[in-house]
């Protein structure tokens, strides 16, 4: 089992070794935990794959035309000692990858809370067209396309869409998460060190989803507090006006922080949303409310 690990896992860096900074290359316990899930379940599956495989190789090579050693039998008999085990094993397998994946899909349920250095970081997330707004609402201030973190400390986000569906994840740091209009989603995450990693949607919301894209990242406690404090003293106020500005489709928008924010925002979008006053904007049309903001 342990060879049988050590050539999972040389095939699977092999295979996706342009994913350095994917789903094979963990920075948190999340991520970490679903990378073993993934190999595990592929180990689990090659115990059936395998031997298929090379049975399938051995009984076409045996049984081949120029080989008159191979007996043939025309007989339909039922052979029951080859049913029980053509079906048995199998079976035990699924049973297996299905407790297997059972029990770590609770274990990393988005919800479950991630023990930490003190207490979580509250950040409210709301995707946009064609960015993504993160708002700190403990400490008053908001970025566009830009997600700082402290390293070490638990993120507990609360993820809603201003539009249509969307889908946040950082593949790095673990678990891809909807972004629905009306409703918040949680989701909770930890990076073990400092760095950078990319965060994107994961699900196709219209002309602009290729560049909706944004950088995490994470940072030393000390470097956090000095962000904020930065952030307070140059950001813009993120005001209606601010709000309505920025909520207009538009691609390709760099990093942008606000100094103050309105302290329901996130609650009043989720509810702006739910009566139908999101807004429309080319290339997803066909899944948005016809009613116009304001109107």
């Amino acid at each position: 089992m342990r060879n049988a690990r050590r050539i999972v896992s040389l095939l699977g860096f092999t295979t996706l070794g342009g994913c350095s900074e994917g789903i094979l290359d963990p920075r948190g316990p999340i991520a970490s935990a679903q990378r073993l899930l993934l190999i595990n379940s592929t180990e689990i599956m090659l115990v059936v794959v395998i031997p298929v495989i090379l049975a399938t190789l051995g009984f076409a090579w045996w049984y081949r035309s120029s080989n008159t050693r191979a007996s043939r039998s025309d007989s339909e008999n039922y052979e029951g000692r080859i049913e029980f085990v053509t079906w048995s094993i199998p079976a035990l397998i699924v049973i297996l990858l299905g407790g297997v994946i059972w029990i770590s899909s609770h274990e990393l349920d988005p919800r479950t809370p991630i023990a930490g250095k003190g207490d979580p970081l509250r950040v409210e997330v709301v995707a946009l067209d064609w960015k993504w707004l993160f708002i700190y609402p403990d400490q008053g201030i908001a970025a566009v396309n830009e997600l700082v973190i402290p390293a070490g400390t638990p993120v507990s986000f609360q993820i809603t869409s201003a539009t249509v569906m969307n889908s946040f994840f950082i593949p790095q740091l673990g678990s891809q998460v909807y972004a629905m209009g009306g409703m918040a989603t949680h989701l909770n995450l930890l990076a073990d060190a400092p760095g950078e990693f990319t965060g994107f949607s994961a699900m196709f919301s219209g002309d602009g989803f290729s560049d909706m894209l944004f950088v995490a990242k994470a940072v030393p406690a000390a470097d956090f507090e000095t962000w904020i404090k930065g952030v307070r003293g140059i950001g813009s106020p993120l005001d209606a006006e601010a709000y309505a500005e920025l909520a207009k489709p538009s691609t390709a928008v760099s990093p942008k922080t606000f100094g103050s924010v309105r302290a329901d925002l996130f609650e009043h979008i989720i509810d702006q949303t739910k009566s139908g006053a999101g807004h429309a904007s080319t290339g997803a049309a066909w899944c948005r409310p016809v009613k116009q903001a304001g109107g």
